[in-house]
């Protein structure tokens, strides 16, 4: 079926943290101004209509009745096992799935696992803030393998400094976040392989979060690190269908753990985690008969960036931007202006009313930047910019 992504689905009045939290976003400091007219591209939260098979999915468990404790049913691994090997080519076992009510929680539980307190974390900065949070609030080190910026928008891997660091005694883990969030890049198979053996030989662990893997342009691929790594026995991977299905609220991430000792570990701080049926429902729906959804959702993506790119080309020339390889963020640099990050704050967020996510919030390497979530219909988008534009109309 043809889905319509430019239809405008009113979200307020939803329990919507996005639209209805407003109270609490500014409280937590985000932005001053939250009411009736703000639009907010914050977080990453799609404003578009879930496939219509899992609508129906998910009327048939509400017809049940009963919502009672849940166990997982052999259909949820093999559609998971299914959508993995099509997608990716990817092989998984049964037996190397282990679900997470969420992939921050599975990042805990990966620092908890596998580091003891003062031991060191790998994470590639400008990168997503709670990565930190759960460093620092575990007691762990941050150990900030910076990545380096073209200064047009396109960030490689200072693989000197992430070598010198990995070989620190203290250095347990590394959190590869790919496809890159907010950078947006994809890093290609040499570069993942590369990561890999340089952890393996310094007996480092990867936690790999690939949650935005589906989320690609046109004219990208993405492999998966356990796919270009020469070996598996120190990779554990973060998968779920929350960023690609719009199924945040649900809650569902798989650990996919080749290493039967790292799984049981793991496993150990998971502890008991019970999921719903609502949740089961979904993934069996979205990874058996989400796949023409998502290839027209990816498409329509592909529209908007390509809208945004032309449109700051043309309004606001002083923003660096470029495509994202992958994921549905993008990281726009206002260096070029010479406002200070506060005054960039006032004009997008106070005055023209659009919240976006600061980019000192990523590390300091994100000064002087903005992420933008546009997984919204595109007259909203479009009304966005039109805003922020109006706002630095006196800066050409």
């Amino acid at each position: 079926m043809k889905y319509h992504f430019d239809e405008i689905v009113n979200r307020r009045n939803t329990y919507s943290y996005k639209w209805d939290g407003g109270k609490y976003i500014t409280k937590s400091g985000l932005t001053n101004r939250y009411d009736e007219e703000t639009l907010p591209l914050f977080t990453a939260d799609m404003d578009l209509p879930v496939p219509q098979p899992l609508l129906d999915a998910l009327h048939k468990t509400v017809e049940h009745r009963i919502f009672g404790y849940s166990i997982f049913p052999e259909e949820y691994y093999t559609a998971i096992q299914h959508w993995f090997k099509k997608r990716h080519d990817w092989e998984i076992k049964k037996e190397e799935i282990v679900y997470c009510p969420g992939t921050v929680y599975a990042t805990k539980v990966a620092i908890k696992a596998f580091t003891e307190p003062g031991d060191g974390v790998i994470i590639q900065r400008p990168v997503y803030p709670p990565f930190t949070r759960e460093i620092t609030s575990n007691g762990r080190q941050v150990v900030n393998n910076a990545l380096k910026y073209d200064g047009e928008g396109y960030y490689t891997i200072d693989f000197e400094d992430f070598e010198e660091k990995v070989k620190n005694d203290k250095t347990k883990l590394f959190i590869l976040c790919n496809p890159h969030n907010p950078t947006g890049r994809i890093f290609k198979d040499e570069e993942l392989k590369r990561l890999s053996d340089i952890c393996a030989k310094n007996n480092v662990i990867i936690a790999a979060d690939e949650i935005h893997g589906d989320l690609i342009r046109k004219s990208q691929t993405f492999t998966p690190i356990v796919k270009a790594a020469e070996n598996t026995d120190h990779i554990i991977t973060f998968t779920a269908i929350n960023k690609t299905f719009n199924l945040a609220g649900l809650h569902c991430t798989n650990a996919v753990i080749p290493n039967p000792e790292l799984r049981k570990k793991f496993s150990s701080h998971v502890d008991m985690k019970s999921a719903s049926p609502f949740m089961i429902s979904a993934l069996i729906s979205v990874y058996n008969d989400g796949e023409e959804w998502l290839e027209q959702l990816n498409e329509y993506l592909d529209g908007t960036m390509e809208w945004v790119g032309q449109f700051l080309a043309e309004r606001m020339p002083k923003v660096k931007v470029k495509i994202p390889e992958g994921t549905y963020v993008m990281w726009m640099d206002f260096s070029e202006y010479g406002l200070q990050p506060k005054e960039v704050h006032e004009r997008i967020y106070n005055r023209a009313n659009v919240l976006l996510q600061d980019g000192v919030m990523f590390g300091r390497e994100g000064i002087q930047h903005q992420r933008i979530c546009i997984p919204s219909p595109r007259p909203i988008i479009k009304e966005a910019f039109a805003r922020i534009a109006r706002e630095f109309e006196d800066l050409k």
